[in-house]
């Protein structure tokens, strides 16, 4: 068991390292500019992108806004280490210091936006008369709510003045490139960020809708995002330089590399963490009985509606219900973990289980319904030492699930 959860993280290690590699960021890069490069970093893997290109264009400067504890040191580039998921003061002040910078661009200068899985709380601009802490209620509510990640982006459009296209259209005429590491499904550039350099069709009436459908009161200081038609976007390119499928490919790589037969059975799953999980056991139970020795891989973001007194954490709720649904089974090992070493709110990536973790649950007298009702699986499981803790990864390209199949 021990060899199979060293597997297990050395395939995610493998993963995440694929995705943090600074050639990807240079040779993305244009002819450099008449004018001044200003660099405006966001998410979980700011600190090394703003480092590629301090290390291609030394007189590089501007702003990296990352995750507490996520920061290193940068040369030229201000540094700052602001709260996640839900924003705080120092990311409002992060995202008034972005858009001064946007503003102070001038036609010959190169505004260089570099978005990871994040940005989005990191970068808190609440629109008017909408204050921080209306904004932390609205954010704390949706994470809690089960609503997916487009939906949740969706509203912080338009409860902005970065986000929705803002960005981009506070540097016009400045030329604006952005270089994406994606962490939603579907690669969608509205959603990576809240897509602040990006025009979004959605609406106030969209938003709204969102709140509404999952019962969460309206704030109020709704502001309408810039459109993709918008003149102010003419001189706005997007290009996306690191996919979930590059961590996937990795890892299906590595596992194949130690004998197992890599299959990818989902790239981009959704929907409720708990029922993925039973499905995923299904497809487990079934390649063990067929004698198979593979790894069944999948990436995307999976949800969990908190409904009690524990934090969630999808990969852990994931994890959960998976040991419950394969215990006694030898054979069976799994890991799920998010690539940014954050499971929801919980500085915790994921757990890993296997067929015995039901029963060392028992023996450790966890209540497993009890924890599964509270939406606290990261505390039974922490009980047992089932935990995984890579600690901040710098990078973020959504969830990471491999379960091996060892007949």
């Amino acid at each position: 068991m021990t060899s199979r959860r060293a597997l297990l993280e050395s395939a995610f290690d493998a993963a995440v390292a694929a995705c943090k590699r600074p050639e990807t960021i240079i040779a993305a890069l244009p002819e450099k500019p008449k004018g001044r490069v200003i660099v405006i970093a966001a998410g979980k893997g700011a600190v090394p992108m703003a480092q590629a290109v301090e290390d291609h264009w030394p007189d590089a400067t501007g702003i990296a806004v990352t995750r507490t504890g996520y920061g290193a040191p940068l040369k030229h580039i201000e540094l700052v280490e602001a709260s996640h998921p839900v924003p705080d003061a120092t990311g409002l002040a992060a995202a008034s210091r972005c858009l001064e910078l946007a503003e102070s661009a001038g036609a010959d200068d190169l505004v260089l936006v570099l978005l990871s899985g994040g940005a989005s709380a990191l970068l808190a601009a609440p629109s008017e008369p909408l204050d921080l802490p209306a904004k932390q209620a609205v954010t704390r509510a949706l994470v809690r709510s089960g609503a997916h990640i487009g939906e949740i982006n969706l509203v912080r459009r338009h409860l902005s003045r970065i986000k929705g296209g803002r960005l981009a259209a506070a540097a016009f005429p400045a030329r604006v490139l952005t270089l994406a590491v994606s962490d939603v499904v579907g690669d969608v550039p509205e959603d990576i960020g809240s897509g602040p350099t990006v025009g979004d069709k959605g609406t106030i009436a969209d938003a709204q809708a969102v709140l509404a459908r999952y019962g969460i009161a309206d704030p109020g200081g709704w502001s309408e995002s810039v459109k993709p038609d918008d003149p102010r976007l003419a001189n706005s390119r997007f290009q996306v330089i690191v996919r979930p499928d590059d961590a996937l490919a990795a890892a299906a790589n590595y596992v194949a590399a130690q004998g197992y037969a890599a299959e990818i059975i989902e790239k981009e799953a959704t929907g409720d963490a708990r029922e993925v999980a039973k499905t995923h056991a299904e497809a487990a139970v079934r390649a063990r009985a067929e004698g198979r020795k593979c790894a069944l891989i999948s990436g995307g973001e999976l949800t969990v509606t908190v409904t009690g007194s524990g934090v969630g954490g999808p990969n852990q709720e994931y994890a959960l219900a998976l040991a419950v649904a394969i215990k006694g089974l030898s054979g069976l090992a799994a890991l799920a973990a998010d690539t940014d070493g954050v499971d929801g709110n919980r500085d915790v990536a994921g757990a890993y289980v296997d067929g015995e973790t039901f029963h060392a649950l028992d023996e450790a007298e966890v209540d497993i319904d009890a924890a599964q009702a509270g939406n606290d699986a990261g505390s039974a499981l922490g009980e047992i030492g089932a935990l995984f803790v890579p600690g901040p990864t710098l990078t973020n390209v959504n969830d990471l699930r491999i379960i091996l199949v060892d007949p």
